[in-house]
């Protein structure tokens, strides 16, 4: 186990396994960055310049993001980060496709990199010890030990940890609320593991945890991207697959891309069991939503598919083609049957 604050003066390299086309990059770093309004537009104009795709997310906390693109225009983008005062030791994890998963490049300037309407918390002060995925097991197997998963339940959904707790939260900024519960509870864990995907969320979350008072909080070194990556499948405490804010919708061991679909009529995942459901309808609706949608809803959805297909007949590509897996649409509120 390590202490959050341990930095590394090399920019990360990718590793040693299979490469294919694109290189996904999760990356993320709690620093003091000055000016980050400053630094938008010349990091935005490399991307571009380097064939670089995804979102990137700047505050005065620090950077958080997900990029694709060519292996050699990743390493130029971490080059320029690294050259920023204070971002040594980013944490990048690393995962490969065949085609790139996001339509454009973005970045943004923001109050917080991931959004916990906790303006004072400084993941660079006190957040809980790391622990890297060889020694994960270990914890979360521990008795005294409440598993706690930072992320939202649709993601809970897809998979989680064995033994741990969906705090049933829509966004991350209702974390703080149940965490406040579960400090004031009557049962008061003695200890916590905490752990989401990339590992950005869980170490804000451990900051508030220590300051609410609990002392013994754990959180997943690289989150449950790196646990996959590096912990065999036979050996694995983790459960089904994990969802990724891409076109991939999810992984599985071994970083592969996994089963899920996002539904376009609610941009939930769907299993391959959803999708044997008499509920859904490919492009229109699954059984998260198929009792919601409206009637004009479900009738554009189905014009669209139509229009879709025709244009594959055609040899053609369809702009909206891929719009089922387009997981970074705010999820569709439900609506009364028409």
């Amino acid at each position: 186990m390590t202490n959050s604050s341990a930095n590394s003066s090399n920019v990360p390299t990718a590793p040693d396994i299979e490469v294919k086309d694109i290189t996904v990059a999760a990356l993320y770093h709690f620093a003091k960055i000055e000016n980050p309004a400053e630094k938008q537009t010349p990091l935005l104009n490399l991307c571009r310049t380097e064939g670089i795709t995804g979102t990137l997310i700047l505050a005065e906390e620090g950077i958080n993001g997900t990029i694709d693109g060519p292996q050699k225009g990743i390493d130029a983008v971490l080059e320029h980060l690294h050259s920023w005062p204070g971002i040594e030791g980013i944490e990048v994890k690393y995962s490969y496709s065949d085609t790139q998963n996001f339509s454009r490049m973005k970045v943004k300037v923001k109050d917080e990199i991931v959004t916990m309407g906790k303006a004072y918390i400084d993941s660079n002060d006190d957040a809980g010890t790391y622990v890297d995925p060889a020694e994960w097991n270990k914890i979360i197997s521990r008795d005294d030990v409440l598993v706690i998963d930072t992320r939202n339940s649709f993601e809970f959904g897809v998979g989680r940890f064995k033994n741990a707790v969906d705090p049933v939260t829509q966004t991350f900024r209702e974390f703080p609320d149940w965490a406040d519960l579960l400090a004031s509870g009557p049962e008061k864990p003695k200890a916590l593991a905490m752990y989401c995907t990339g590992g950005i969320r869980c170490e804000k979350a451990t900051v508030y945890m220590k300051d609410i008072g609990f002392d013994e909080v754990y959180h997943l070194k690289g989150g449950i991207l790196k646990y996959l990556e590096e912990i065999p499948e036979e050996e694995s405490l983790w459960e089904d697959e994990c969802f990724v804010f891409d076109h991939r919708v999810s992984l599985k061991h071994g970083l592969v891309e996994g089963d899920y679909m996002l539904c376009y009529g609610c941009q939930n995942p769907i299993s391959p069991a959803d999708r044997e459901s008499p509920m859904y309808e490919a492009g229109v609706s699954c059984p998260h939503c198929d009792d919601s949608l409206s009637n004009e809803d479900r009738a554009r959805f189905r014009e669209r598919q139509l229009q879709i297909r025709l244009s594959k007949e055609r040899g053609e590509s369809h702009i909206k083609d891929n719009a089922s897996s387009r997981p970074y649409n705010k999820r569709r509120k439900k609506k009364k049957q028409a």
